[in-house]
């Protein structure tokens, strides 16, 4: 590329640069003197206080995460103008535009325009930058005949989305803000209301459209979603891992993103269940089975109950607490609330008789005193409590799940044999399957009246993290002896506490969001369906997948079985079509796994060839060491790249084992994708992408569940540049040897 273009492009990006720095330096000013204000007053000048510094803390949150790659792209337009596009939009102070914002209306040539539709557009430029420097361009052009000799002479590059696939892994996902293709955009750009499902085969970038339209959404309706949030929904730990700095290079730093298993608050469940277990745990007939233990805990005793108070003795008659009981049902509230109109009608009754033995009839004021020392009785609480105890939804499924009687007694709808599946001791930990059944309960449950509400649970968190931190600030400074943690939080209360809404949200069960995005949304079972309807009142949901790679016993083989309980037929699909990552030859491979175990699933079309072949390799044993005999010979063709050694779970231990004695940078769980080399079983590889895979014992993969093939179709498809199968059992049918 001649110097003196190169040049001018450089000159434009370091004004753009210049102009951020004046924009993070004016916004940290501006925040300190917030900072520096007292707020005196009403708790509303606090309040708005705390808002204004909250709102600053966010804008330069954002200007600090577009510092990568701020300007990617550049629009020549038929009227001789320029435009360029980057992260977010910047103007000077007399409001010239110097960067047009990805998700503006302005940008939307970028990724729409075609040879065939150019519209406006005569050439489309991406930028390749290195840090601040412009080290190069990519050339589309669009409309030949408007360029004149110079200009056409100067074109450059060899397409940017091709650089982009080929380039080797970091073990995080990067945004694809420069080489959105024009499908992807359009759903992207898509409306917000209503269920958009995305489906897509592997490598489509199904993930990167889901969160480029969340940051997409949040521009659009930033009013509406900057108050409710966004909640982003992974299917594990070292997902949310890979995907954490998506969002945020975008711009976008407010966002939730949980797995299924943490979307109960105070839950984070790493694990699931048996696969005839869950498939149970996930059937829609739970829901009735939790609403039938709730209602099992407000009991009307068989014979009348004689209580002493005071020296009198009253009686708690069957009669009386039916009554009570179904008038605090009839209140409609969850069990905890109604529980008090409960306990009221029947100390107004037990009060009345109270009365009467004593030969009077109780004015208001004697009849408050009268009910005061019935709330002392033990024998009344007890009697109260046994009729109507106060509960938890992990008291309640704890106490169901371990007594056979109480289940047989709520579980009408569930034969013998599936009641016995549901046993499970009371220490035992939480599942990602019980993750929404706990969320059913408290739904009918309802807030612990006796303890802390969740925003001031939230507080207590913030308080504990508070405490911490004061702790570590009086350590390093060796003011222990002069004041407390507790003093010097409270000193500076003042200057705070900011709880932005998605610190807000992820510890409030009852949040409503204003947009949920679901990944590997195939996965979830009706049970989890309904928990995010309730996180999700408007329905205006992202919903992404593949039923091809269906792996849970209670996933879904349809997307109108998955969603017609939630909305009917409101809900839209788009389909990708194109795959981005896997190489040609690797995909065929894995096609012909599908297909010959009977799952009809249309493959996606591979942008490339690629360079390798999957390549079998037989031995007599697949042993710990010939796994790291192989591991060592992918490393060196891959000169560097990222590999995943996908195994069963019954063999990862043992590999993983062998790996870290024989090599320095292996790593496995929420942070194996800051390693060289991942071990992983095919649920812990869901979503993730490497330069290369080794596959152990392929057949064990496909015999390892009721859904094998999907699962092996799963690791088939992670690599974008080898795959390698190390089997000593035949190969499962459609891989050809090689």
């Amino acid at each position: 590329m001649p110097e003196n273009q190169l040049a001018g492009e450089q000159e434009r990006v370091d004004v753009m640069y210049a102009r951020l720095d004046v924009l993070r330096a004016r916004t940290a000013a501006e925040l300190a003197a917030i900072r520096r204000t007292r707020a005196t007053g009403t708790h509303q000048n606090r309040s708005e206080r705390d808002s204004f510094a909250g709102l600053h803390e966010n804008r330069l949150s954002q200007l600090w995460a577009v510092e990568d790659r701020l300007c990617f792209g550049r629009l020549d337009l038929t009227d001789s103008s320029h435009r360029y596009v980057g992260r977010i939009g910047l103007s000077d102070d007399e409001q010239r535009r110097l960067l047009v914002d990805w998700r503006a209306p302005a940008a939307m040539p970028f990724y729409q325009a075609t040879a065939a539709t150019p519209g406006d557009v005569v050439r489309r430029r991406h930028l390749v930058t290195r840090g601040r420097s412009v080290t190069g361009v990519e050339d589309d052009v669009l409309d030949l005949e408007a360029l004149d000799d110079a200009a056409r002479a100067a074109l450059q590059g060899e397409g940017a989305l091709l650089a982009a696939v080929t380039a080797q892994r970091t073990g995080r996902m990067v945004d694809i803000v420069a080489t959105i293709q024009a499908e992807q955009d359009r759903i992207i750009r898509s409306d917000a209301a209503g269920v958009l499902v995305v489906q897509g085969g592997p490598g489509t970038g199904k993930t990167a459209v889901a969160l480029h339209r969340a940051a997409y959404l949040l521009y659009t309706h930033r009013d509406r979603l900057e108050r409710s949030g966004v909640l982003v929904v992974g299917p594990s730990p070292v997902f949310l891992r890979y995907i954490d700095q998506v969002l945020p290079s975008l711009g976008e730093t407010g966002v939730v993103l949980l797995t299924a298993g943490q979307l109960y608050p105070g839950v984070d469940a790493r694990h699931s269940d048996d696969e005839a277990v869950a498939a149970l745990k996930g059937d829609p007939r739970m829901a009735a089975v939790i609403a039938r233990a709730v209602e099992a805990r407000q009991r009307v005793p068989d014979e009348p109950v004689r209580m002493d108070v005071e020296g009198h003795s009253v009686v708690l008659r069957p009669r009386a607490v039916a009554s009570a009981r179904d008038k605090a049902r009839r209140s409609g509230k969850p069990h905890n609330e109604a529980r008090v109109v409960f306990v009221k009608d029947l100390l107004v009754q037990l009060a009345e008789q109270m009365g009467r033995s004593m030969g009077t009839r109780l004015d208001p004021e004697d009849r408050a005193d009268v009910i005061t020392d019935l709330r002392g009785s033990v024998d009344v609480r007890r009697a109260l409590n046994l009729a109507w105890m106060p509960l938890t939804p992990q008291r309640l499924l704890t106490g169901l799940f371990a007594d056979p009687d109480r289940l047989a007694e709520a579980a009408l709808e569930l034969t013998p044999s599936e009641r016995a599946l549901l046993r499970r001791e009371p220490g035992a930990p939480w599942t990602t399957d019980d993750v929404p059944l706990l969320d059913e309960a408290a739904e009918l449950i309802g807030d612990d009246v006796t303890g802390p509400s969740a925003a001031e649970r939230v507080q207590a968190r913030q308080r504990r993290d508070e405490l911490e931190y004061a702790r570590g600030v009086l350590s390093m400074t060796g003011a222990g002896g002069v004041v407390s943690a507790g003093d010097l939080v409270d000193r500076f209360a003042e200057s705070g506490p900011y709880l932005s809404v998605a610190e807000r949200a992820a510890g409030d069960r009852t949040w409503a969001y204003g947009h949920v995005v679901v990944d590997e949304a195939q996965e979830l079972s009706p049970m989890m369906w309904r928990l995010l309807g309730r996180r999700c009142p408007t329905r205006s949901m992202t919903v992404v997948g593949d039923l091809a790679q269906t792996r849970a016993a209670a996933g879904a083989t349809s997307w109108e079985q998955a969603l017609s309980p939630l909305v009917g037929d409101r809900w839209r699909h788009e389909q990708l079509t194109v795959n981005y990552r896997t190489p040609a030859q690797i995909m065929a491979s894995a096609t012909a796994v599908l297909r010959a175990a009977g799952v009809d699933a249309p493959a996606p079309t591979s942008v490339r060839e690629g360079a390798w072949p999957p390549v079998a390799t037989r031995l007599t044993g697949v042993t710990p060491e010939s796994v790291v005999a192989v591991v060592r010979e992918e490393a060196e063709l891959l000169a560097g790249g990222r590999i995943a050694v996908v195994t069963s779970p019954a063999r990862q231990a043992d590999t993983l084992a062998a790996l870290r004695e024989a090599l320095p940078d292996v790593g496995t769980g929420a942070t194996a994708l800051d390693s060289a080399v991942a071990v992983l079983t095919v649920a812990d590889a869901k979503g993730l992408e490497f330069d290369g895979v080794v596959l152990v014992e392929p057949a064990e993969i496909l015999a390892g569940g009721v859904r094998g093939a999907n699962d092996l179709y799963v690791a088939m498809t992670r690599p974008t540049q080898r795959l390698r199968l190390l089997h000593a059992l035949d190969l499962p049918a459609g891989i050809a040897p090689r």
